[in-house]
């Protein structure tokens, strides 16, 4: 049977629960116990797939096609576990299935209300799919004393009650902020965290403290004083120089062992840290660096790419390499491109990353422009792939007024919105004036790679799978021209009809992929595109 662990935040928003939660669970696994881990959103938009990254990221997209908070990756990336459709719920997703269970009369007419119907549904996520492993990770989103998060922590504190001693612990993550007049740690907001979450029925475990400054042993007996627990269960947590060294520092701060505790559990040695320790010594000791330069519409917050960023740090990694990250704003190239080689020359590398709407499109076809004339290595990914056929067939295949059809009507639809396709159910359709949550191609699916191609030696084979987030698609009836102009189609749909992968053999390394490979990379298995990418650029650095 699992156990469970649930993770609030209090004080502040932004402390790291979703690290926590991923680097405790790769501590789990590391000594030898399997994991899940999942997100409670308390927010009312069902899923994340139609909010702007400003609002809230990237979207992260699984096998199974759900579209969910950005936590997951770094779920995936540090456990190497896949998610699925069950692993993130919101407060929207929620209440859509107990009002149409309502509309349909499964209720028999009894008064629907947050207790217990709302709570119910809450731990029935919780508790779903959790036959096969040792431990469920259930992260809440927001912070503790948030209006919209009471029905989780209410179904919390049911699921501890229900679950029993020794099933079910709580870790609360809050902030001991550093008073600079003061000189000194205040632990009075933790306090008062603590005691908003215990008034409401919860009582923490473990606590972790996000402070600036190491936490002293005395307002560590202190916090545990006040706040209702043992001392050696109040866990300091300092900023890290990287993400992946914050599971060995939880781990030095007996952040596992102090859970197991909690569970009565008596640890078995020492974890395997190995992988850990060999990714960090690839991180601090570099055999030199490159600069990649992204070009996209969403620089401003980097949370908008984040999976992006951190499948370019594993391609450093594999690599051993510190990998350079320059954000420039494809709307710089949009009116004038004059300043193009200012902002790309510098850079070993090119890439034009997913996006939706015309915004920066023509700055983005400058950039790959650039990068094919200038023989720079050039990676585009969904809309990044999207562009390069439409600079393709435009300077090289003569079609001067290609275009997508997302940005308006075209005589020359290069790129155009895919209306049916086949699915992992059968045959999938959508309309044009459809909705826009949920209706993309979504989730992972299957490709064939030309036998004599780039990507099919960078990945070893011709069979892959991978993740799609997109609605629109390069036109096969342009291939043939495309394939004059010397871009070659070498990843195909297996029936043929999608184009998946696109490359240019007579550049020293140009792949436009339909798909979203940055989902599936993780530190210790970098994804092979851009383990790949990063050695041309390396190659390129060598050149200047």
């Amino acid at each position: 049977m699992a156990r469970f662990i649930f993770i609030t935040g209090g004080v502040v928003s932004s402390l790291g629960k979703g690290l926590m939660a991923a680097s405790l669970a790769a501590l789990l696994q590391a000594r030898g116990y399997s994991v899940r881990i999942r997100k409670f959103d308390p927010y009312l938009n069902v899923d994340p797939g139609t909010m702007s990254p400003y609002q809230h990221g990237e979207v992260y997209v699984t096998d199974d096609g759900a579209e969910t908070d950005l936590d997951l990756g770094h779920y995936e990336r540090f456990t190497g576990v896949p998610s699925r459709q069950s692993d993130n719920v919101t407060s929207g997703r929620i209440y859509q299935q107990i009002i149409a269970r309502e509309r349909r009369g499964d209720y028999l007419g009894a008064t629907v209300q947050v207790i217990p119907h709302v709570t119910d549904a809450i731990k029935a996520f919780a508790r779903a799919e959790t036959d096969d492993v040792d431990f469920v990770l259930c992260e809440i989103g927001g912070t503790v004393g948030d209006i919209e998060s009471l029905p989780f922590i209410e179904a919390i504190r049911q699921l501890k009650n229900e679950e029993g001693r020794g099933n079910a612990i709580s870790i609360h993550v809050t902030l001991v902020p550093y008073i600079a007049a003061a000189g000194e740690l205040k632990t009075k907001p933790t306090q008062h965290s603590v005691r908003e979450l215990a008034a409401l029925g919860v009582q923490p475990d473990v606590l972790v403290c996000r402070c600036e400054h190491p936490l002293p042993p005395a307002d560590r007996a202190k916090i545990a004083l006040f706040c209702n627990v043992p001392a050696s269960a109040v866990i300091p947590a300092l900023d890290a120089k990287s993400i992946y060294a914050v599971p060995m520092q939880y781990h030095a701060e007996g952040l596992d062992s102090e859970v197991l505790k909690a569970f009565g559990i008596e640890p078995k040695g020492a974890p395997d840290l190995s992988r850990w320790i060999e990714i960090m010594d690839r991180l601090t000791n570099p055999q030199g660096e490159v600069t990649i330069g992204v070009v996209g519409k969403y620089v401003g917050l980097q949370d908008a790419y984040k999976s992006l960023n951190e499948a370019l740090v594993h391609g450093g990694i594999a690599n051993r390499v510190k990998v350079n990250v320059r954000w420039i704003d494809a709307e710089l190239f949009e009116n004038d491109d004059s300043d193009i080689a200012g902002s790309l020359e510098p850079c070993d590398a090119i890439l034009v990353p997913g996006a939706f709407g015309e915004r920066g499109a023509e700055g983005k076809i400058a950039s790959v422009k650039f990068a094919r004339e200038r023989k720079i290595p050039y990676f585009g990914i969904c809309f990044g792939m999207q562009m390069a056929c439409v600079e393709g067939a435009r300077d090289t295949a003569g079609i001067a007024d290609a275009s997508s059809t997302e940005f308006g009507a075209t005589d020359e639809p290069v790129v155009g919105m895919i209306t049916e396709w086949m699915g992992r159910a059968g045959l999938e359709t959508r309309a044009a004036e459809g909705d826009l949550g949920g209706t993309m191609r979504l989730g992972a699916y299957d490709a064939k790679l030309d036998g004599n191609s780039v990507v099919a030696s960078i990945y070893g084979g011709t069979e892959i799978s991978e993740r799609h987030r997109h609605r629109y698609e390069v036109n096969t009836h342009y291939q043939a021209a495309l394939e004059q102009g010397g871009l070659v189609f070498s990843g195909m749909s297996p029936d043929g009809t999608l184009p998946e992968i696109v490359e240019r053999p007579d550049h020293p390394w140009f792949v436009g992929v339909q798909f979203h490979p940055e989902l599936k990379s993780k530190p210790f298995d970098p994804h092979p595109l851009f383990a790949s990418f990063i050695e041309a650029a390396v190659k390129q650095s060598r050149l200047v």
